[in-house]
């Protein structure tokens, strides 16, 4: 019940940000023109560096020394030539904890997210379009049991996954873009032994890959160009993923729900929130581990939830 009701209001958000960007469209045609309608590519990026740090001496109400690093780099490619748009971006994020003398540095963020997605115009500001995504991490996850006992739970490539569809993909301006794919394969791939061993990630154990074939959503809305004066130095991203596998349960819908908002408070200092809610049928949550620190109790799939809230440089290019 509670997977149906977040199914639900993530749905809900999505017709909102398509009504919301009819209600708009008035203003959008102020403009004399959007990246949408300039022929040619388009290329950019942007680095970010949160950092965050604590050091006490000698502080008669406690604590602990921390330091925390945050780091995002963005790149994308995306071309408009005739009836033909290209889409192409690689995120990268990466972040650190140290908190106290006697552990280590954490992991708290870690994410290769590359995406391509070509259309065709098949008629107004509607495409055929297929698209290719894939998604890793770049270092081990580890479960703190303690200060002193880590458990492994994820790899390079452990988890990836590899999604290819093929579908429409309505864009009708510059900011919104709803893609349907309702012939999609999905794959997973496991490449550590151990966590291959155990069936993390929703694979077979001892098996290194799963494939599934499904129905996918994916919808995106960005607005960088705020009018009104509170606004305009705000940048505003939000987009949603939904999978359903049509031969295994589908009415458990997996859901990838990403949000960032910025602020610039000059040319290089900007405060940024993001969020990221995540619920995979096929991710079994972690609790317990046997004598020798391996995993031998998990529980159903739960929603998955992270924010990172940063004060520091951004660079746009």
């Amino acid at each position: 019940m509670k997977r149906k009701f977040i199914a639900v209001i993530i749905l809900f958000s999505i017709f909102s940000i398509i009504t919301f960007s009819q209600v708009t469209e008035g203003e959008k045609t102020l403009r004399t023109q959007s990246a949408d309608t300039t022929q040619g590519w388009k290329k950019g990026g942007v680095i970010a560096t949160n950092l965050a740090q604590t050091s006490l001496t000698n502080w008669a109400a406690g604590g602990q020394n921390s330091l925390a690093v945050n780091g995002i780099f963005s790149l994308f490619a995306n071309m408009k030539k005739g009836k033909s748009v290209w889409d192409n971006s690689l995120d990268l994020g990466y972040g650190i904890l140290k908190q106290g003398k006697n552990t280590d540095f954490r992991k708290t963020d870690d994410k290769i997210d590359f995406l391509s997605k070509y259309g065709r115009l098949a008629f107004k500001n509607v495409y055929y379009a297929a698209m290719l995504n894939f998604k890793t991490q770049m270092t081990p996850g580890y479960n703190y049991l303690n200060d002193t006992t880590k458990v492994k739970i994820s790899n390079l490539f452990a988890p990836a996954y590899l999604l290819l569809a093929l579908g429409l993909d309505y864009k009708p301006n510059a900011n919104l873009s709803v893609f349907l794919a309702p012939l999609t394969a999905k794959f997973t791939f496991v490449t550590d032994d151990t966590l291959s061993a155990h069936g993390a990630f929703g694979v077979t154990p001892g098996e290194k890959t799963k494939s599934e074939m499904g129905g996918y959503l994916r919808a995106i809305y960005t607005k960088n160009d705020f009018q009104g004066e509170f606004m305009k130095n705000i940048s505003f991203t939000t987009k949603i993923d939904l999978f359903s596998n049509y031969a295994d349960n589908p009415q458990n819908i997996d859901v990838s729900w990403e949000t960032l908002i910025a602020m610039k408070v000059n040319k290089y200092i900007t405060v940024s929130l993001n969020t990221h809610l995540l619920y995979d049928d096929n991710v079994k949550i972690q609790l317990d581990t046997d004598k020798n620190g391996i995993i031998d109790k998990a529980v159903g799939s739960k929603v998955q939830f992270k924010e990172i809230l940063g004060v520091g440089f951004s660079y746009k290019f």
